[in-house]
């Protein structure tokens, strides 16, 4: 380690005497510092804006009877927002966050990426508020498998609040996922067919402050303080 002075005119170095190991590992420590604390913030920046999602689902009259869909769902797939260029070059995508209702309620968020080559944003508007909930056992275990395609598993049914979604939850038959969007306020048009949803065991890792899967996080007793208020906000819709 060294310190910088003047003499005559001129600057040195003054060595100071320090262990290389211990040396090292300090310079460790202050490279990996502000790397983890950024990829924190990413995560609860995805958390907080779940939280704004389900505040939009309570108060806007264009939702209609999401909230009472809602408590009827066996999870919830929250993405803040869903932008042009978010997933991939000439895509669209974004993060977001699942929670499962378990015996003892709501989970804490596990962190899943959606992403596809066009969700047909209407045009002009880059971003898109978007939930989805998902009201069966089959509908969950499909989302839970890795890089699940909508669309492409047999048997799983795919909805769009606005297309006769209250007359198919009255039916005989109840769709797996129901999905709302919101885009500055418009609703409905948002294609998820051949979108993919995936995991993201990194940012679960970074979160919870140490590798783990995403059962662990959505059926295990992982938990942190830092989504307490996202579960309070679920916990709240019953």
């Amino acid at each position: 380690m060294f310190t910088r002075t003047r003499m005559k005119g001129t600057t040195a170095l003054l060595a100071v005497t320090m262990p290389v190991a211990p040396m090292a590992a300090a310079m460790a420590a202050l490279v990996a510092a502000p790397v983890a604390a950024h990829a924190q913030t990413g995560q609860q920046v995805t958390v907080d804006g779940a939280r704004k999602v389900l505040n939009d689902l309570r108060h806007d009259k264009a939702f209609g009877n999401a909230a009472q869909m809602l408590r009827k769902a066996k999870a919830v797939f929250i993405v803040p927002q869903l932008v042009k260029g978010g997933f991939f070059i000439g895509g669209e995508g974004g993060n977001g966050v699942l929670m499962v209702r378990n015996s003892g309620g709501w989970s804490d968020p596990g962190f899943y990426a959606i992403g596809a080559a066009s969700f047909g944003l209407q045009a002009g508007l880059q971003q898109s508020e978007v939930i989805m909930l998902i009201m069966t056992q089959k509908g969950l275990d499909g989302i839970l498998r890795d890089q699940f395609k909508i669309g492409a598993q047999a048997g799983i049914s795919v909805v769009t609040l606005g297309s006769g979604v209250e007359g198919a939850m009255g039916g005989a038959s109840v769709p797996d996922i129901v999905v709302w969007s919101s885009s500055t306020g418009l609703y409905g048009g948002l294609t998820v067919d051949g979108s993919i949803i995936k995991s993201q065991p990194n940012k679960d890792a970074e979160f919870y402050g140490r590798p783990v899967t995403p059962r662990e996080v959505l059926f295990g007793s992982v938990t942190s303080p830092n989504a307490a208020l996202l579960r309070k906000d679920m916990a709240s819709f019953g």
